[in-house]
């Protein structure tokens, strides 16, 4: 798997038997944002064969949010992948947002798996949790262990979309990471809420994953690697246009 760093320039088409793929999360669509994406997905129609979208889709999760994400997503002509994000449950309406998206095209993961031209899509939210040493544990009170409890619960969705694959090509889509070196760049402080190792041992019991994609750490790091080698890439809006000056991220897979 390859990353073409410039998609302006980008060759024309992705090599045989490749599938190139466009990624990019944490658009936060505004309700005041006429056609934010509109130009930029129509570009990515041009360069790539799959758009993957990593999670906070909107603001706060509102309806006339979605619906904005939903017109600009017209643009595409071709098959859209994606996750929620923390944003897009703030207004407490996920499961709207998700329809209005799934109406628009986007094949949401959320433990679900699909097939695209060879190549298997794997994936959920995620949640936090930590990483190392440091993950927090279920142990003391209650309320901890209802916490921890939810990170486990998006793991297994993670590891029942991997298990119904059966693509020698998969691409992992999360919005929280699975690994700590992505998240390098943020406050410390705030690296238990960034992402859970749990996902990156999940993720590591599987063979034939390509790449691992997700967002939400705006000041982390673009690249990083899974205990047992397998890229991870943060494809934060704000972290491509600051580390590599561009709109997404474009790969071949």
């Amino acid at each position: 798997m390859s990353l073409s760093p410039d998609p302006e320039t980008a060759p024309g088409g992705p090599p045989s038997g490749h599938l190139r793929l466009a990624a990019i999360g944490d658009l936060h669509v505004g309700e005041n944002h006429p056609h934010p994406y509109r130009d930029l997905f129509s570009r990515i129609s041009q360069e790539a064969d799959v758009l993957a979208l990593c999670g906070d889709l909107t603001n706060f999760g509102k309806t006339p949010e979605a619906e904005i994400l939903a017109e600009d997503l017209q643009a595409l002509s071709i098959p859209v992948v994606g996750v929620l994000g923390n944003h897009d449950f703030e207004c407490g309406q996920p499961q709207e947002v998700a329809r209005i998206l799934h109406d628009a095209g986007v094949r949401l993961l959320d433990g679900e798996a699909y097939e695209i031209e060879g190549v298997g899509f794997a994936g959920c939210k995620g949640f936090i949790g930590g990483y190392g040493r440091y993950m927090l544990s279920a142990f003391g009170e209650p309320e901890i262990k209802a916490f921890v409890q939810a990170s486990v619960d998006e793991n297994l969705k993670l590891e029942s979309s991997l298990r119904m694959l059966r693509t020698e090509r998969t691409v992992v889509v999360l919005h929280y990471s699975p690994v700590q070196d992505t998240v390098m760049g943020e406050p410390p402080e705030i690296f238990p809420f960034l992402g859970s190792a749990r996902m990156g041992e999940t993720i590591d019991r599987f063979d034939g994953v390509k790449c691992v994609l997700h967002g939400h750490a705006h000041r982390g790091a673009y690249e990083g690697r899974t205990p047992r080698g397998t890229p991870v890439y943060n494809v934060a809006k704000p972290v491509l246009n600051r580390d590599l000056g561009i709109e997404y991220a474009l790969f071949d897979v």
